[in-house]
């Protein structure tokens, strides 16, 4: 049997984007900036993110589809681009999850074409496990974590759980992976440190 258990707390959480806002003004102070969000699963994480930016800022969305269920299919759809010019502009892609690393250099493909100053990737959650393309620069991560089916925080299955305000993981219900969540929560607050 299968149980939800709270990864990342959304206290942790905050203290982490807050982090990661103050990170990105300060890169970018005096230059523009075009923030892409990467729906719906960052939308969440975009906003929070947005708001502990302290400069000015360009806002842009896209809808990308390569989940079915807990898998990906391997197929990257656009289901919505940017409406406007991203020539001669500094774009940063904000999304909630990297993983496999598919959709990832799909959209650093497809942005490329539209010849942008510059691209950079913000990642609320890097799966590094997961990896099948090696060559992608993740220039902010907020957590590193296992090989975990995570939801919650704008991340879903099957489009439920979005709206948890933490990470919350799938995990069966037994002692063993009790203790491992136990352990991958204490690598987290870890990391969340290693930031101050």
């Amino acid at each position: 049997m299968k149980k939800r258990e709270i990864l990342i707390d959304e206290e942790t959480l905050q203290e982490r984007i807050k982090q990661l806002g103050k990170q990105i003004s300060e890169d970018y102070k005096d230059q523009d900036l075009t923030l892409i969000c990467i729906l719906k699963g960052a939308m969440f994480f975009f906003t929070d993110l947005a708001k502990n930016i302290t400069i000015d800022a360009n806002i842009e969305v896209m809808k990308i589809s390569s989940y079915i269920g807990e898998n990906s299919s391997g197929k990257v759809n656009i289901k919505l681009d940017i409406e406007k010019s991203i020539q001669g502009k500094n774009i940063l892609i904000v999304e909630d999850i990297i993983d496999s690393g598919r959709t990832m250099k799909f959209l650093l493909e497809y942005l490329s074409l539209k010849n942008p100053k510059s691209i950079k990737i913000c990642t609320l959650l890097d799966k590094k496990e997961r990896r099948e393309i090696d060559n992608i620069d993740i220039n902010y991560v907020g957590f590193k974590i296992t090989n975990r089916f995570v939801i919650g925080y704008g991340l879903d299955l099957d489009e439920k759980y979005r709206t948890l305000r933490e990470i919350n993981c799938i995990i069966d219900d037994d002692d063993n992976e009790e203790k491992k969540l136990q352990n991958d929560i204490l690598e987290l607050k870890k990391q969340l440190k290693s930031h101050k």
